[in-house]
């Protein structure tokens, strides 16, 4: 293959991600992955529902996810691939959770009995909070003013992809290895000697571009454009944002600029045909403010 032209998907985009992930024939896949970041849990099977969850009633505002699946002992599962920081972002995780829960409700007789709901995010970002440098992999729990486990049924893990750095020398447990996957894959024109058990064998089959459809590879160009032109956005607004952040020195003033910065973010989506959602999500700002620009 000519230097240059990628033999493997890009997980990163949402094409890849569902490609990869939300596929049935695939499921093994997000199986292995989930048994690796939540140890508690061991997986045998699962099955997908809707991305689409709805509220209560009509007036309820809806929530859509990437990955919406129903683990063989009930556990819920949320899987999110998050390409941009966006604001609130830890009420939108909340929020997106309270639905399977909600959905478990049964009518009429019931003892409230829940079962364990689980949100993932892989974030293609560095999370501000974590500042510890080494930290990629947070677990969320529900705690006690004593740091006790008050209820172990709700977890949030985040995963900060751009903080794993890891050569394919240094791969060691079976979770190194799908970090690397997540942040190499696009890059690859061989197999890894790393990667060369059975679930990566099934793995880089699906993921190579050859063997997609004419109508696959459409998609996933049209999606490979959205996820580059993203990036291409916010990494330079990111890098305007902080010689903005320099001058100003002040919290207000950072604050407006951050403000500013996503509706810069936003036009330059728009006019880039980025779809609403994903600019929403990007952004932070809502589709009528979007209408607006």
């Amino acid at each position: 293959m000519n230097k240059g032209i990628h033999r493997y998907i890009n997980p990163l985009t949402d094409f890849g991600f569902k490609k990869l992930f939300g596929t049935e024939p695939n499921k093994t896949l997000l199986i292995d992955f989930l048994n690796q970041i939540l140890p508690d849990r061991k997986i045998q099977d699962l099955s997908y529902s809707s991305g689409e969850q709805l509220g209560n009633s009509t007036i309820d505002r809806k929530a859509v996810f990437d990955l919406y699946c129903i683990g063989d002992n009930g556990e819920r599962f949320i899987v999110e691939m998050q390409k941009a920081k966006q604001n609130y972002f830890k009420d939108r995780s909340l929020f997106y959770a309270s639905f399977p829960i909600q959905e478990q409700g049964i009518k009429n007789k019931w003892d409230f009995k829940l079962d364990p709901v689980y949100s993932v995010g892989i974030l293609d970002f560095i999370f501000d909070e974590y500042k510890h440098e080494d930290e990629f992999f947070h677990i969320v729990d529900l705690k006690n003013q004593r740091c006790e486990v008050f209820y172990d049924k709700l977890k949030f893990v985040y995963i900060e992809l751009p903080k794993f750095k890891k050569k394919e020398e240094d791969l060691v447990t079976q979770f190194d290895k799908w970090m690397f996957v997540f942040t190499h894959l696009s890059q690859l024109q061989d197999r890894p000697q790393k990667l060369q058990d059975r679930i990566f064998t099934k793995l880089f089959e699906a993921a190579e571009i050859a063997k997609f459809t004419p109508e696959e590879r459409t998609e996933y160009e049209e999606s490979l454009k959205y996820y580059r032109d993203i990036k291409n956005v916010i990494d330079t607004s990111r890098d305007e944002g902080k010689e903005e952040g320099r001058e100003e020195g002040r919290e207000e003033g950072r604050e407006e600029g951050r403000e500013e910065r996503n509706i810069e973010i936003a036009r330059k989506l728009k006019k880039s045909a980025v779809p609403f959602e994903i600019i929403k999500d990007s952004t932070g700002l809502s589709e009528s403010e979007i209408e607006k620009l």
